[in-house]
């Protein structure tokens, strides 16, 4: 890995509405939590969380969000305890100095606060981890590369709740943005980084 300059550690969406008992559970968040612990741990001023915030009602949000969340109503604020949005609890004592990121999107991105951040922190590269690989980790891993960071997905630090998805979202990013995005274990990241 060529020297990686000013990075963040990007860590999708690891919370209790996902670790937990509800209907969006994500079985496979235990087996990547150690990798998520180990980075975020040794470089927590350095980690910036995404939480998916549902809103308090369907009729808060705009077009198919609205029917997303007349499907998922248990999953609105008015139904699903408060706690839940909260990030696992492994990670929420590192915050801080980990920095927590509301959205209401899959991606986070889309108005502009994020990037305005990490700009103003001269920041250029990206290390993504977190859930679920086909949905909000796809989606801040393509608006990273149309803003053009430097974007180190962690393969071992990003789960789905399909195995089929999470192969094919892989293979999708590894073949098609081979130059804007590297594929690499934790592990080998870490020992990079000296």
């Amino acid at each position: 890995m060529a020297g990686i300059g000013e990075w963040r550690h990007l860590c999708v969406d690891m919370q209790r509405m996902f670790a937990e008992d509800t209907p969006w559970h994500v079985p496979w968040m235990v087996r990547i939590s150690p990798q998520i612990e180990e980075l975020a741990g040794r470089h927590p001023s350095r980690t910036i969380f995404t939480r998916f915030v549902p809103p308090q009602h369907p009729d808060a949000m705009p077009g198919k969000w609205r029917d997303y969340y007349q499907k998922w109503w248990m999953m609105t604020g008015e139904h699903l305890p408060p706690e839940l949005v909260n990030l696992a609890s492994s990670l929420a004592s590192l915050v801080p100095p980990a920095r927590c990121f509301d959205k209401r999107t899959y991606s986070p991105w889309i108005d502009g606060r994020l990037h305005t951040l990490l700009q103003s922190e001269r920041v250029d590269t990206l290390v993504i981890t977190g859930g679920e690989t086909d949905v909000c980790v796809l989606a801040t891993t393509l608006g990273a590369i149309d803003l053009a960071y430097r974007v180190i997905l962690l393969k071992d630090a990003v789960c789905s709740s399909a195995d089929d998805t999470y192969d094919a979202s892989l293979e999708l990013l590894h073949d098609r943005f081979s130059v804007q995005l590297e594929l690499m274990e934790t592990d080998a990241f870490l020992s990079d980084l000296g």
